[in-house]
């Protein structure tokens, strides 16, 4: 089992109520994690163990472990202790915030703290530090949330565990012709339907942007060069920015009449080149067989 754990990365999220667990659950599952909400303690040890022999398909598991889950929170402790006995590692982030802060985003949600009954929310909230006191305590990394945006707190987080991050941020390129609409999915959409059409010359109208004279035809223009220097500057300038954002993908779109030739030719250019510069690149051709008689 040694090896096992070492291919895997389990967190235990736990802390106060109103501290922006959910928020770290959104950012950890961007980031690739298996995650589990609202975990009972019992099945902790159960959860790690399929994780373990799921063979490398799961190498990245979240557990929210809170009071939300009453009695059964009280078996918290022994299941941290039979993972520490099996010599299986793992953190715990704990989160926390201000009384001040909490108490205005429950009203602001209207959602009732899970340890409310008949307390005050003040009251519940002091319970629940007190009963997490220990906890926090063996936390190896604690958020303070108060003054955090949920843009802030997943910069952080992502910060904080980015080593375990095997999905890097990908640019998806797409070309499309504008005859089948813009793909819905897009970020930026680039119409390069400026360039000289190859549909005109007879020889390349039933090619595509994947043959070499279509490819020629396309990148030789003074125009299509110019215009790729400029774009890939545009793009090395904004794609950081992204990342810094907490963006995981970027989708750019570059259409032509009917997204046989020109569209497809810059696709695949601006793909290979963003490849070089170290970037994840997928690239797709939506509309390369749909109009091959048309543009």
């Amino acid at each position: 089992m040694g090896q096992e754990t070492q291919r895997i990365h389990i967190l235990i999220i736990t802390g106060l109520s109103g501290a922006g667990k959910s928020q770290a659950v959104n950012c950890l599952e961007d980031m690739g994690y298996y995650c589990v909400d609202n975990l009972p303690p019992a099945l902790l040890n159960k959860i790690v163990e399929l994780s373990l022999q799921s063979e490398g398909k799961i190498d990245k598991v979240a557990l929210v472990i809170d009071v939300r889950g009453g009695e059964f929170f009280n078996d918290l402790s022994q299941a941290l202790q039979e993972l520490k006995e099996a010599h299986i590692p793992f953190e715990i982030l704990f989160l926390e915030a201000s009384n001040e802060v909490l108490v205005r985003r429950f009203k602001e949600s209207r959602r009732r703290h899970p340890l409310a009954g008949n307390r005050s929310l003040l009251e519940a909230i002091q319970l629940e530090r007190d009963m997490l006191e220990e906890l926090r305590g063996q936390a190896n990394v604690v958020v303070d949330t108060s003054t955090l945006d949920p843009r802030e707190l997943k910069e952080k987080l992502q910060n904080q565990f980015s080593q375990y991050q095997t999905h890097p941020f990908t640019v998806n390129l797409v070309s499309f012709g504008y005859k089948a609409g813009i793909p819905m999915d897009s970020d930026l959409v680039i119409d390069v339907r400026f360039l000289a059409n190859p549909y005109y010359d007879p020889v390349m109208r039933t090619m595509t942007g994947a043959d070499q004279q279509v490819i020629d035809f396309v990148l030789d223009s003074p125009v299509t060069k110019s215009f790729t220097r400029r774009f890939l500057n545009l793009l090395k300038f904004l794609i950081p920015y992204y990342i810094k954002e907490g963006k995981t993908n970027l989708t750019v779109a570059i259409g032509c009449t009917g997204g046989q030739h020109r569209s497809v030719v810059l696709g695949d250019y601006i793909g290979q080149q963003l490849k070089k510069l170290g970037y994840n690149v997928l690239i797709r051709h939506r509309d390369i067989a749909k109009y091959k008689m048309e543009e």
